[in-house]
């Protein structure tokens, strides 16, 4: 049988945007009245759900805890057989269930009543069980699945999804959550990297930093360059101020000029005024002001303008700032 795989992708896709629209258009105060809860949670937020349900509740908490929101997710069924102990009765519950009638979602009602804690529903079903016993119902309403025997759960956890990325990004706007606040709890990702690290934590110090007095003569500057592999050497006066910087391209320049290397020192051919860096600065700040110079190479000083370290590109890429 010939069918057009094109032709289905864009039919279910079709569908759920469809849903999508619909959830769009259907957001009002129940939705408000949630986020205000959420806001003012003193606990945790507890997402729970079974099978896809469970799925897609995972990633709701996994958002929501990354974007200033505490939360995890618990299991129903481990719930129900010991992992209660989890809640407090400062916690808020979102339990999700398409149908509203899940047996291990329901399961878990009579202690969440005890325990007086806020029950959010996320459901297709507002008159299901679930529904009647949530403090807040959010309802999805979906044309159809988008699965074409109508029975995999497709459109409506895709709804489910989008629906609780606009409860974290409206919990992030409503907090002032930043980006800063955002990589301290991405530490290990490419993004904490970035905004986390400073100068001080790439930089090369002590006996390794290429660094010469003003009056070396070239060669001993060029050896400086090379033992310490970073294509470049600061030069720096009687008091260790630093006065420019010595690189590979100024020594191209100085032999395209025919000049005679042993008859300069470092000074003569230095780069004065050169660009440095600060121990606080960010190294992506750092990186961006290395490519918009189009310079491979910087050093740090300090407030006297002495030299306290020195890194370059290829650090900056090992430390996955890059």
């Amino acid at each position: 049988m010939s069918i057009s795989f094109i032709a289905s992708a864009k039919q279910v896709i079709d569908t759920e945007i469809a849903g999508i629209v619909r959830l769009h258009d259907s957001l009002g105060e129940n939705f408000v009245a949630a986020c205000q809860k959420l806001l003012h949670c003193r606990g945790k937020v507890v997402v729970s759900g079974m099978g896809k349900s469970g799925h897609i509740g995972n990633k709701i908490a996994a958002t929501l805890a990354s974007t200033g929101t505490p939360a995890f997710f618990m299991h129903p069924g481990e719930a129900n057989h010991g992992d209660l102990g989890m809640l407090s009765p400062d916690d808020i519950v979102i339990g999700i269930s398409n149908s509203g009638e899940t047996d291990e979602l329901l399961g878990l009602l009579p202690v969440l009543k005890r325990l007086g804690i806020t029950l959010i529903a996320i459901t297709q079903n507002t008159e299901s069980t679930l529904a009647r016993h949530a403090d807040i119902v959010l309802a999805i309403t979906v044309p159809a699945e988008a699965c074409s025997l109508g029975l995999a759960p497709t459109t409506s956890t895709t709804v489910t999804l989008v629906l609780g990325d606009a409860l974290a990004i409206a919990l992030l706007d409503a907090k002032g959550f930043t980006s800063e606040d955002f990589a301290l709890s991405h530490p290990g990702g490419s993004l904490g990297r970035k905004l986390l690290l400073t100068c001080a934590d790439i930089m090369r110090t002590g006996h390794e930093i290429p660094c010469v007095a003003a009056n070396i003569p070239v060669p001993e500057a060029l050896y400086e360059i090379t033992s310490k592999g970073l294509g470049m050497t600061g030069v720096v006066n009687e008091q260790q101020a630093l006065i420019g910087i010595f690189t590979d391209g100024d020594l191209r320049r100085v032999l395209d000029q025919k000049l005679d290397i042993h008859a300069l020192v470092a000074q003569d051919v230095m780069t004065p005024n050169c660009l440095t860096a600060t121990c606080d600065m960010l190294a992506v700040d750092a990186l961006n002001l290395m490519q918009q110079k189009h310079i491979n190479a910087l050093l740090v000083v300090d407030e006297q303008h002495h030299v306290v370290g020195a890194f370059n590109m290829h650090m900056l890429l090992q430390a996955g700032v890059v």
